[in-house]
């Protein structure tokens, strides 16, 4: 047996080795992985845009962008983790039972390391055109400001309390689609397909509600990356700005999320036949098909 394990190539002993059957450390690293795309090449597009001086981007192709990041994200772990990819989203499916509280802390856990180490990336990848931006000055605020690349920052005109109904409207509604497009009793999308439509989601609802503090939904990829440029010389102005922004877009997707499984389960989920029923209804349906196909072959 040691003498076939000496024969095996390199990275085949390395698989032997590190490859894991736990639930948890599968579900872990698949999210990671999958929310670790979706802040890549997310916020890697707002670098993008606003070191350019919007000469190679708008807000139009951040959003779409996003979309496509959610959708390349989702691919990457949905065959394995489901591609929560959000902590509002891994809270609503605990609520409604498709999870454990257990997975659901691993989920939490891998989507915030998954965001903080896919910020840290963005910031390495223009680390050059930061400084020549900003001269090597940080900023939250102001013309060179580059904070906003990494977390969202409200409009001068947005209140405190306007922001959080933003962000609990943005995400019910995230999560009423959400639900609707993997929902098996109603239309749902094929499986294959899931990742591409969420991301048209995500998507839309940056086309429609985007224009107040850039539409975060996710407590995960806006925290993180927020911790991040506190640690890397924004300093804890990224937490006093806006009035204390920080835990609107953290608190604001969790209860929104809340919101729209809640309405989705009450004028929907709740309502749909029995499986069983369904089964007898299809039955019923073939019975017919053939009667009507012997009637033909007869006539």
């Amino acid at each position: 047996m040691a003498d076939m394990d000496d024969q095996l190539p390199l990275l085949e002993k390395w698989k032997r080795k590190i490859k894991t059957t736990n639930l948890y450390v599968r579900c872990g690293l698949a999210e990671f992985l999958g929310t670790f795309i979706l802040i890549l090449f997310g916020c890697g597009s707002v670098a993008q845009m606003e070191l350019s001086g919007f000469a190679k981007g708008q807000f139009l192709s951040v959003n779409m962008a996003f979309g496509f990041a959610v959708t390349a994200g989702a691919y990457v772990c949905a065959g394995v983790s489901g591609a929560h990819l959000n902590p509002a989203v891994s809270f609503s499916m605990f609520l409604i039972k498709k999870t454990t509280w257990q997975l659901m802390l691993v989920y939490f856990l891998a989507q915030f390391l998954g965001s903080f180490i896919g910020a840290c990336l963005v910031f390495g990848l223009y680390f050059d055109a930061l400084h020549v931006y900003s001269g090597g000055n940080w900023t939250v605020y102001g013309p060179q400001a580059t904070a906003g690349i990494f977390a969202s920052y409200p409009s001068e005109h947005l209140s405190v309390v306007n922001g959080l109904t933003d962000q609990v409207i943005a995400t019910a509604a995230l999560m009423i689609c959400l639900l609707a497009v993997i929902d098996e009793n109603n239309n749902a999308a094929p499986r294959g397909l899931q990742p591409f439509v969420i991301g048209l989601i995500v998507l839309l609802v940056g086309l429609s509600m985007g224009f107040n503090c850039g539409y975060p939904i996710n407590p995960a990829r806006d925290l993180a990356p927020r911790i991040f440029t506190a640690c890397v010389g924004w300093g804890l102005e990224v937490f006093r700005a806006g009035g204390h922004w920080w835990w609107v877009p953290v608190v604001g997707p969790m209860i929104g999320g809340v919101i729209g499984t809640f309405l989705y389960e009450l004028l929907i989920g709740i309502h749909h036949a029995p499986k069983r029923h369904k089964v007898d209804r299809e039955d019923h349906e073939e019975c017919d098909s053939s009667e009507l196909q012997m009637i033909e072959l007869m006539g």
